[in-house]
């Protein structure tokens, strides 16, 4: 089903969180549900696909002469996402920009054509090879799988940046930027300026505690300074944040999510200093009242997001 929406209404309503978890897995045992694409129309030219059990959310941006894809879901999304973006456009997908390595991210990449370049940070490139499953995370029955060695490497990166880079001119001109750790050591935010639209990926999944996965680079010391440069820089040139796996929300509400972030580094780091527990920690943190509509946290992600700031503290 599409849904016909403007970035206004978006805006309106993304102030209040869908509070999804930051990283998902395909669901295990019985009969596979049906993947059902869902479009919300940004822009004349730009879409956020969305499915229920596909993991994190799709940008597709129609340019004069190709495509661009952002972030291609669970593993068997990407020949979804193909379907539902030919109902969108005939012209052919050029590249697809990861975010960052999850597999609820980038395992639609092998489903797409060989020709796709494919572009990410460059330590995203590198986590990409191994794919390590994330910090907190229970690996799927069987064991963690490398769907990229599954498929002798196709969908890895090709074209990396450091900090920025920019591909294409004019209205089809894409910014990447990468501000430093958060949630991996290769978060990207994806900018369309013609559009006033980024895509944040899940260092700005949702209102809700994110998940810091130190396994692949993630800080829980280190994410709010870099939402806070990532807010800053668009600051007046960017309207509508698309989040990890939420609504379309503002640089306003990124900013909050920085220090939101701060808050609980804050109170961590200083329960560590005063010779607290991570249980004790634990124990007793909850949302401060003035980040309200921010999800509960759940248990295992709060305990583990403790002991990671713990962790980098000294």
């Amino acid at each position: 089903m599409k849904r016909q929406l403007v970035l206004g209404v978006l805006l309106a309503i993304g102030a209040a969180s869908i509070g999804v978890t930051a990283l998902q897995q395909p669901a295990g045992g019985g009969q596979a549900a049906p993947k059902v694409v869902e479009v919300d129309t940004l822009k004349d030219n730009l879409y956020m696909l969305r499915g229920n059990g596909g993991g994190g959310n799709t940008a597709v941006f129609i340019m004069t002469d190709g495509v661009t894809v952002v972030d291609t879901k669970n593993p068997g999304w990407g020949q979804p996402i193909l379907d539902k973006i030919k109902t969108l456009t005939d012209k052919p997908i050029v590249r697809i920009i990861n975010t960052h390595t999850h597999g609820d991210h980038v395992s639609g990449n092998v489903e797409f054509p060989a020709t796709v370049e494919v572009v990410t940070q460059e330590n995203t490139a590198r986590n990409m090879q191994e794919m390590r499953g994330a910090t907190g995370v229970a690996p799927p029955a069987g064991g963690a799988v490398n769907i990229f060695k599954q498929n002798n490497g196709r969908g890895l990166p090709k074209k990396t940046f450091k900090d920025k880079m920019s591909i294409g001119k004019g209205a089809d001109r894409v910014d990447l930027y990468y501000f430093g750790r958060g949630h991996t050591n290769g978060d990207a935010f994806v900018v369309f300026p013609a559009l006033r639209v980024m895509h944040a990926g899940d260092i700005f999944s949702g209102k809700n505690i994110p998940l810091l996965d130190a396994n692949n680079g993630g800080s829980g010391v280190e994410i709010g300074k870099t939402l806070a440069k990532a807010a800053k820089r668009v600051k007046g040139s960017v309207d509508g944040v698309i989040t990890g796996h939420s609504t379309v929300m503002t640089v306003a509400d990124l900013e909050e999510y920085a220090a939101f972030n701060d808050d609980f580094r804050d109170t961590v780091q200083a329960a560590k200093k005063a010779g607290k527990s991570v249980d004790e920690v634990f124990a007793v943190y909850k949302i401060p009242e003035r980040f309200k509509g921010y999800a509960a946290p759940a248990e295992a992600r709060l305990k583990a997001n403790i002991q990671i700031v713990f962790d980098e503290t000294r």
